[in-house]
Order: C-alpha cells, then sequence, then structure tokens
C-alpha cells in the first residue's frame, strides 16, 4: 500500500456557518410581465414552450435565446424561487489526500467556502483516477449516500465528486442555515439552494488543471434528481444532466398524473419548503401552470440529458416522466440536438443502483466520446395520436 500523503487532514464533520449576512436584491427581471394566479388562462395539455406568451410562436433558432430567458423567468417565479448570483469567491482552505488502497485511485476530501464573507463552508470528495492521462470528465453529485461503483467510474476515465447538498440548505422547513443565514431576500426553496451548491462546486472544479472543463456531468436520485434537474437546467457549464427517478417537481409533468404517484398537493403539503410559495397557489389548479416541467427540460437543450426511471415505481410515474421526455425532445430537435436527449426505462422500483450508473456512463461515454452503446434510449413507445399535446416544433 502506498505511503498515506496528508497536506492537512480534516475531520468529516460538519462545518459551522458564519453568522454574517448580505441582502441580495438582484433578482433577474422578467422579459415580460408575469401575471398572478388568477389571472393565468386554463391550458389542458402540456403548454407549447414555443409560445411567446402573447400569442404568437417563435420561428428561428435565433428566437430561443430569449425564449429560453422567457421560460425560465416562468419557472423561477412560480415554482423555485430565485437564486442569488455566483459569488465569484469559490475558496479551498483545506485538503486530506490518500491513495488507493490498490494504487488505481486517488482520494481528496477538500473542504471549500464561499459566499458572504466566505460564511458558507462546504466538503467535496474526489475519486481520481491514476495512471491514466488527464484531464478528466466529471460525474459530480450532491448525494452523499453511497455510490454503487466507484472503481468502475473510475476504471472508465472518470473524477467522481461528492459533496452533501443539504450544507446549502437542509431538507427541512428550517430557513435559518446554509443561503437562508446568509442571502435574507433567498425567497428560493431548498431546490433551488441545493442547485446553487451544485454550481459552487463546479466553480471549484474548474480551477483545477486535471477537470476536463468540457464534460462535466451532474447526477441525483429522487429528490436530488430534482435539484440536479433545476441545477442543470441553469448552468450551461454543465455537459450533461441525469436526474434518476425525479418525478413530480423534477421531470414529471404537474398535468399527468397516475394511481398512486406524487401529485402537486401531496408534493406541496410534505416537501413545501422545497419550492417557492407560491407553486401551493395551483393545487386543484394545475390546468393554470403557464408551464410544466418540459420546460424545465428543454433549458437543457441543446446540451445533452438523460431521464432514468423505473417501471415499478409508480410514485415517480415513469409514463408522466416519459410524456415530458417527448414533448422537451420537440425543443432539442428545434435546436438540431434530438439526439443530446434520452430517457431509459428499466424494470424495477425507486433506487439508483448499478444497472443505473452503468447506463449512465454508457451516455456519457456516447455523448462525450462517441463511443456506440446497444443501449436504446428512447423512452417507453407512444402512439402519435395519444400524445398530450398537439404542438409541435417550428418548421423553418
Amino acid at each position: 500500500m502506498k505511503r498515506l500523503v496528508v497536506v492537512l487532514f480534516l475531520l468529516a464533520i460538519p462545518f459551522p456557518l458564519r453568522a454574517q449576512q448580505t441582502v441580495w436584491s438582484e433578482k433577474p427581471t422578467p422579459i415580460m410581465p408575469i401575471p398572478d394566479v388568477q389571472q393565468l388562462p386554463f391550458i389542458k395539455e402540456l403548454p407549447d414552450p414555443f409560445d411567446r406568451g402573447d400569442g404568437q410562436r417563435i420561428k428561428t433558432q435565433g428566437d430561443w435565446k430569449q425564449q429560453r430567458e422567457r421560460l425560465k423567468a416562468l419557472l423561477l417565479f412560480y415554482q423555485y424561487g430565485h437564486l442569488p448570483p455566483p459569488p465569484g469567491n469559490v475558496r479551498q482552505i483545506g485538503v486530506y489526500s490518500r491513495a488507493s488502497a490498490d494504487g488505481r485511485a486517488r482520494h481528496e476530501h477538500i473542504l471549500l467556502s464561499c459566499g458572504p464573507r466566505g460564511g458558507l463552508e462546504f466538503s467535496l470528495d474526489l475519486l481520481v483516477p491514476q495512471n491514466k492521462m488527464g484531464p478528466f470528465p466529471v460525474i459530480l453529485t450532491g448525494d452523499m449516500g453511497e455510490t454503487p461503483i466507484p472503481d468502475e467510474v473510475v476504471g472508465r476515465g472518470y473524477i467522481l465528486a461528492r459533496f452533501d447538498r443539504t450544507r446549502f440548505a437542509p431538507d427541512t422547513d428550517s430557513r435559518v442555515s446554509g443561503l437562508y443565514g446568509l442571502y435574507p431576500d433567498f425567497d428560493g426553496g431548498a431546490l433551488a439552494a441545493w442547485a446553487w451548491g451544485y454550481s459552487r462546486a463546479v466553480d471549484y472544479l474548474l480551477t483545477r488543471p486535471d477537470i476536463d472543463s468540457k464534460r462535466i456531468a451532474f447526477a441525483g436520485h429522487s429528490r436530488g434528481g430534482k435539484a440536479v434537474l433545476l441545477a442543470g437546467a441553469l448552468d450551461d457549464r454543465i455537459a450533461l444532466t441525469v436526474p434518476a427517478q425525479s418525478g413530480t417537481g423534477g421531470a414529471s409533468p404537474y398535468r399527468i398524473g397516475g394511481k398512486n404517484s406524487e401529485s402537486l398537493a401531496k408534493i406541496t403539503g410534505r416537501f413545501g419548503y422545497w419550492f417557492h410559495p407560491r407553486l401551493k397557489s395551483f393545487v386543484g389548479r394545475e390546468e393554470r401552470l403557464p408551464f410544466d416541467q418540459h420546460f424545465l427540460l428543454s433549458l437543457v437543450a441543446p446540451r445533452s440529458l438523460l431521464m432514468l426511471s423505473g417501471r415499478q415505481d409508480p410514485y415517480m410515474n415513469p409514463d408522466s416522466t416519459n410524456a415530458s421526455f417527448l414533448a422537451a425532445k420537440q425543443v432539442f430537435g428545434f435546436l438540431r440536438a434530438e439526439n443530446k436527449i434520452g430517457s431509459y426505462v428499466r424494470d424495477g422500483g425507486h433506487s439508483f443502483g448499478e444497472a443505473d450508473w452503468r447506463v449512465m456512463l454508457d451516455f456519457a461515454d456516447l455523448q462525450f466520446f462517441g463511443q456506440p452503446t446497444s443501449t436504446n434510449f428512447e423512452g417507453l413507445p407512444v402512439a402519435e395520436e395519444t400524445l398530450p399535446f398537439s404542438w409541435r416544433a417550428p418548421r423553418f
């Protein structure tokens, strides 16, 4: 076994947040007026992401940049809340490094600070390939459970990066620690805070010469998948976003429920703190939402996106996720990126296991390096006449 090299030893314990606060009042100005809930029209089908909101549709790819900002404004105003701006001060304040037992990887435990006066501290764990030439692509996850196949991730030439997203907001209704304590004007829920945390981890990763800055992937499961999808939609530096079984508030539309599935009423009743309080106004009035979750998927385009689902996971509603995938695929096709979006549905329940990670790595190899795979990323088959939307992408 190689000798343990210690640059600085840091105990893996929660690090206290400092008490300094900064008022943030730089919320982005919407590019068009956003109406109150009671003024919104009734839309039964999945809303048209090409509709400009004035009765007209965009016509060219050049129109998409402004349209994308409109969709983003709707999602942040009604559902997630607004994220603080990048602090520009992510800093490494400690690191513990050691070689793996077999010498094929190096483990780094890095302590970082960011935010007003460096008041938020979080740890980032890296597993870096050894005996290979970098820079390396990265799989970044804020889910701090055990990764099922870390050796395989590294063996396939990826850096595995992990952090605890709840350092940025607790998974409770408390609004004291994390971003809440540092940005009193922050109006977002936990999902927005977690998405902001993903971007801060990227800020650090991009300072390292062993990171391939063009091949960074986000991955998360369940509520972590909801956070990953929002993070990947908002951060254009991310090449691949992989929400696994993200369900309602993630990839699944609110308008398409299912027996025993996660509904808007259920999720805002139990986990309302994940969202802006405004979202709860749509319970029982889902058809008045001026968006649905295919808008969020569309914000990722033309970058790569993969959704993972389980057939025996009714609460996450794989059929609903599939509908969102097919709707978003219209946008990806419009942007000439139809091969950048995928959906994989396996047999099984609610988990993010070895098979899911291998499928994700196969898709990453395909998108990053053009390596062929026999895996079908086309989701569930659906007849054209049964699609839950009548609109199609503009032709030009």
